[in-house]
């Protein structure tokens, strides 16, 4: 068979071109997002990885009032003056309740263990403080190692209007942080506290609250208390269920 070698060279010659071209081994390049379109507009093109974004996290807030408080606070306790007592009552009763729960959550959140108590004082004489604040102060007083401070928080919490009972969640929360907080005499405490508020007797217990002060009590050796807090949760819903029985 004939071949065109003039062909065949023309061939060769082309193939030698384009291996020789760097730019014939490159991938073509991906359109770009924005490309211009016919009639001189612009086409934009939405979507892409940005578009997979979830959605803004909610961060702390704290108002102006609050972060004046703060600043002064701290001021204060940097200076040190003669009425520092004076002075710190007269910053607090400015905030109104909300500015005065975001204010000692900052704190604790910084590790201020000595302002944050001036603020829980302020916040628990004028308005109260439910138990999860409690819980909060106990967490972070034990972190900076000041755990006579977390006995003595227990104390005056006795020493007032006691504890909540009908609380579930703050509850478990102070008892989670006092027994973290390895505070023997403070766990009895608050489980007296319970007992004299009628927990497992009028107000019907919660099972998780229970047994995670159960389980406290006995990683202290309070055996006893233990099995007395199960057997009054036992007890609470084995009447429960007799007097619906009889329904």
């Amino acid at each position: 068979m004939a071949i065109d070698k003039v062909g065949l060279v023309s061939s060769l010659s082309m193939a030698s071109s384009l291996l020789q071209n760097p730019t014939f081994l490159k991938p073509p390049k991906p359109p770009t997002a924005t490309t211009v379109a016919r009639g001189g507009y612009v086409r934009v093109r939405c979507g892409g990885p940005r578009s997979h974004r979830g959605p803004l996290v909610k961060g702390r807030i704290l108002s102006i009032e609050a972060i004046q408080a703060i600043q002064t606070l701290k001021r204060l306790n940097r200076t040190n003056p003669p009425n520092l007592s004076q002075l710190v009552s007269n910053t607090l009763t400015r905030l109104i309740k909300s500015d005065l729960v975001a204010t000692l959550r900052e704190l604790l959140r910084q590790q201020q263990c000595t302002l944050a108590l001036h603020v829980f004082s302020a916040l628990r004489s004028e308005y109260g403080a439910d138990l999860s604040l409690y819980a909060d102060m106990v967490q972070t007083l034990a972190a900076t190692d000041m755990f006579d401070l977390v006995d003595r928080l227990i104390l005056d919490l006795e020493d007032g209007d006691g504890i909540r009972c009908d609380d579930h969640k703050g509850l478990m929360n102070l008892i989670k942080a006092v027994v973290g907080a390895r505070r023997k005499e403070s766990t009895v405490r608050i489980y007296e506290m319970m007992k004299k508020g009628g927990y497992g007797s009028v107000v019907e217990p919660d099972e998780y609250v229970v047994k995670v002060l159960a389980n406290g009590l006995k990683g202290f050796g309070e055996e006893a208390l233990a099995t007395d807090i199960q057997n009054d949760y036992d007890n609470f819903y084995k009447a429960k269920f007799n007097a619906l029985r009889l329904l």
